[in-house]
C-alpha cells in the first residue's frame, strides 16, 4: 500500500470498522444442521450427502448431482471423467481463478486461451471459434461475478466442432439462464465451489452436475480414488460383500457429511441470498453510473444473475492515481477491496511453460482497471452507501 495516499476527508476514514469484500452468513439453522452430523453415526459419506445432492438437483434441474472436496477437485473430476489427457487442448477464459485451467494441465491437456468480451468479461464466442483446432476437446467457460456465459452460442459452437462444453459455475449458483433453464442443468458439464467467500458456503466443498449418465458414474469414481463397489465397473469376480477394486487412478475427493449438511441449510437460503445480493448491486449501479470514469461489468439481459463478485473498473487515464492508487485509497477509507482476477497465462508458472503477455489484450486491459468491491448478504444499507461515496470521494479528489 501506498501510505502517501490519505483518506480523503482530512485523514478521517469515511468509516470506523473495516469491511471487506466477501463475508460468509452464518446462522442458527446453519449451526443446528452440523452439530446434528457431529450427533449423528456418520461425519462423512453418509446420509447428509445424499440430502445436498438431491437440492443441489432440484435446485439445478440436473438430472444427477455428485459432491466433492472444493470447486478444484470437481474441475479435475470433470476433465478426468470426460478423457482429456496429452495432446488433447481446452479452450479456457483468461479472466478466472487458476483451477480453471490447472484442472487440464492435472491430465496433461493444453490451456488455450481465448479473450473475453470487453464488457461482460465473459469468454467470447468468436474467439472460441478462432481458436478451435484438431485437437481441441473441449471449452470451458466461467461464468465471471455469477452472470451466466453466453450459453446458446458456446453450445453451438461445441456441437458444430464435437466439442463437450464445462461451465465453471464456482460463482453463479442461483444464476438462471433465461429460456434455457438454470445453470447447472445447461452446459454438458457443470462445476461449483462453496468456499467461504460463495453464495453458499460449506467452508469448502464442491459439486459436480450433469444430464449425462455416464459422467455422472465416472466423477463417482474419481472423487473417491477412482475405487468401486458397483459391479457395474468392475473387472474381476466379487469375492464378497466387503470386496471393491481400483479401476481408475484418482485422489480422495470426498466431501464430509459436516459440509454437506452446512451446504444443504445454506441452500434453503439461495432465493434471499440471491434478492439482497441483486438489491446491492442495482444499488452500486445506480451509483457508479453517476461517477465519469467509472465503468461497472454489463450483464447480459438473458442472465437473472445471482451476483458473487461486484467489479468496477477505473479507467485508465481518467485519474492522477491508477487503479493500484485507486485500490489503496479505498483501503484508507477502511473499504477493502481485491481484484479479481490476475489473467491465468501471466503467472510466472504459465509464463514458464510459454505462455506470454499480449495473448489476450482486452483481459489485460479489464485486469489494470479492476477493483472488486464489497458484495455479501449481511451488507446493510448503510455499508453500501459508505462504499459508494469512498469512490465518488477517491474519484472527485483524483479526477483529472
Amino acid at each position: 500500500m501506498d501510505d502517501n495516499i490519505p483518506a480523503i476527508a482530512g485523514g478521517t476514514p469515511i468509516r470506523e470498522n473495516k469491511i471487506y469484500y466477501a463475508h460468509q452468513y452464518i446462522d442458527d439453522a446453519d449451526i443446528k444442521a452440523v452439530t446434528d452430523v457431529l450427533k449423528s453415526d456418520y461425519l462423512t459419506c453418509g446420509p447428509a450427502i445424499d440430502r445436498m445432492e438431491e437440492k443441489l438437483k432440484k435446485i439445478t434441474g440436473a438430472k444427477y448431482a455428485a459432491a466433492c472436496s472444493n470447486g478444484t477437485s470437481a474441475l479435475h473430476i470433470v476433465c478426468m471423467a470426460l478423457g482429456i489427457g496429452e495432446g488433447d487442448e481446452v479452450i479456457v477464459p483468461p479472466i478466472t481463478f487458476a483451477a480453471s485451467s490447472n484442472c487440464v494441465l492435472y491430465c496433461g491437456g493444453t490451456p488455450v486461451f481465448a479473450d473475453v468480451d470487453p464488457k461482460t468479461y465473459l469468454l467470447d464466442p468468436k474467439k472460441v471459434e478462432e481458436k478451435i483446432t484438431e485437437k481441441t476437446k473441449a471449452v470451458i467457460t466461467v461464468d465471471y461475478g455469477g452472470q451466466a456465459s453466453p450459453l446458446p452460442e458456446l453450445l453451438d459452437i461445441c456441437r458444430k466442432h464435437s466439442l463437450k462444453l464445462i461451465e465453471d459455475a464456482a460463482h453463479s449458483i442461483g444464476t438462471v439462464y433465461k429460456g434455457l433453464g438454470a445453470v447447472g442443468s445447461v452446459a454438458d458439464v457443470t462445476t461449483f465451489s462453496f468456499h467461504p467467500v460463495k453464495v453458499v458456503t460449506g467452508g469448502e466443498g464442491g459439486a459436480i452436475t450433469t444430464n449425462d449418465p455416464e459422467v455422472y458414474s465416472k466423477a463417482l469414481l474419481y472423487r473417491s480414488h477412482g475405487i468401486t463397489r458397483d459391479r457395474t465397473f468392475m473387472e474381476g469376480e466379487s469375492e464378497g460383500p466387503w470386496y471393491y477394486e481400483q479401476t481408475g487412478l484418482s485422489m480422495n475427493y470426498r466431501m464430509t457429511d459436516i459440509q454437506a449438511a452446512l451446504i444443504s441449510s445454506q441452500l434453503d437460503k439461495l432465493p434471499e441470498f440471491k434478492a439482497r445480493r441483486q438489491e446491492i448491486v442495482r444499488m452500486y449501479d445506480e451509483a457508479f453510473s453517476k461517477i465519469p470514469g467509472i465503468t461497472v461489468q454489463q450483464e447480459i439481459p438473458e442472465s437473472d444473475t445471482a451476483r458473487h463478485l461486484y467489479v468496477i473498473r477505473v479507467q485508465e487515464g481518467a485519474f492522477e492515481i491508477d487503479r493500484a492508487g485507486f485500490f489503496d485509497a479505498l483501503v484508507k477509507e477502511n473499504i477493502i477491496p481485491n481484484v479479481h482476477y490476475i489473467p491465468v497465462y501471466l503467472h510466472p508458472y504459465y509464463r514458464h511453460l510459454g505462455y506470454a503477455p499480449g495473448l489476450c489484450p482486452e483481459a489485460e486491459k479489464i485486469y489494470r482497471e479492476m477493483i472488486t468491491l464489497p458484495l455479501f448478504y449481511s451488507m446493510t444499507d448503510s455499508d453500501v452507501s459508505d462504499v459508494t461515496e469512498a469512490v465518488k470521494r477517491i474519484a472527485d479528489h483524483y479526477r483529472k
